[in-house]
C-alpha cells in the first residue's frame, strides 16, 4: 500500500533513532571499541539487519523510506527499485511493494556461472532506478552498485538508506560527483540525541561517542590497536 501521509523529516529521524535503540541495533562501547571492516576502531556500531525481525518497526520504517524518497525525489521519478547484495535486498523488496514498482537486486560481483550477471530480475534501458541499502558510511560501496545498474543502460541518480553515518564530510561529495543523491532516515547525531533523551547509556559513554563523531579520524588514530 502506497503511504499517503507522513511526519516531517525531523520527527522521522527521531522516531527512527528511537526504534533502532528499542531493538538494540545501536551498540556503544568505549572500553572495547568495535573494529570496522576498514580495520579501524569505533566506539559505535549499528546493525540495521536486525530490523527484518521486527515487523511493526520494519513496516513503519519502510513507510518512512517510501515517503522520504517520494517527497525528496518526486512521486513518479522511479520505475525500478534495486537492492544491493545482501543487506539492501529485503529493504528494496519492502519499498518496491509500497511503491508498486518492480524490484531487482545487484550482486557485489558476477556469480561466475550461467549468465554471469550482476543484476537479478528485470531491468531495462528505460528504467529509472532507486538503489536501496541499509546504511552508508562514506558512500564508496554504493558506487559499484550504481555502475552495475548503469551498465544495463538504465539510469540511477538516487540511493536511499535507513541510516547515514553523517560524520565523514566527503560522503555527499563522493556520491554527488558520481551523479547520485543520498536520501536517509536518521544519522548518528539523531541516535545520540535520542539516547541522551532516554538515558539509554551512561553519560560518560555518550560523551566519548560524541567525541568520536566530532572527529572520527583523530579518535580512530588515538585508539588504534597495535
Amino acid at each position: 500500500m502506497i503511504p499517503t501521509s507522513f511526519p516531517d523529516q525531523k520527527e522521522i529521524a527521531r522516531l527512527t533513532a528511537r526504534m533502532l535503540l528499542e531493538i538494540k541495533a545501536v551498540n556503544f562501547n568505549t572500553d572495547e571499541p568495535y573494529i570496522l571492516a576498514s580495520g579501524l576502531p569505533s566506539p559505535s556500531y549499528i546493525d540495521c539487519r536486525k530490523l527484518i525481525s521486527y515487523p511493526r518497526i520494519r513496516s513503519t520504517l519502510m513507510d518512512f523510506m517510501s515517503v522520504t524518497v517520494m517527497r525528496n525525489a518526486g512521486f513518479e521519478t522511479f520505475t525500478n527499485i534495486a537492492g544491493g547484495e545482501t543487506a539492501g535486498i529485503p529493504f528494496s523488496a519492502f519499498v518496491a511493494e509500497r511503491l508498486a514498482l518492480p524490484m531487482t537486486y545487484v550482486r557485489k560481483k558476477p556469480k561466475g556461472y550461467g549468465r554471469n550477471a550482476r543484476i537479478e530480475g528485470v531491468m531495462t534501458e528505460e528504467d529509472k532506478v532507486l538503489l536501496v541499502e541499509d546504511l552508508t558510511t562514506d558512500g564508496g560501496s554504493k558506487l559499484s552498485f550504481v555502475d552495475a545498474i548503469r551498465e544495463t543502460g538504465a539510469s540511477c541518480g538516487h540511493t536511499a538508506v535507513i541510516f547515514y553515518y553523517d560524520i565523514f564530510p566527503e560522503t555527499v561529495k563522493t556520491l554527488g560527483d558520481h551523479g547520485v543523491e543520498l536520501h536517509y532516515l536518521c544519522t548518528w547525531w539523531d541516535v545520540l540525541a535520542e539516547a541522551r533523551a532516554q538515558g539509554a547509556f551512561p553519560e560518560e559513554t555518550l560523551a566519548e561517542v560524541e567525541k568520536f563523531l566530532n572527529d572520527p579520524r583523530a579518535w580512530q588514530e588515538a585508539n588504534k590497536r597495535d
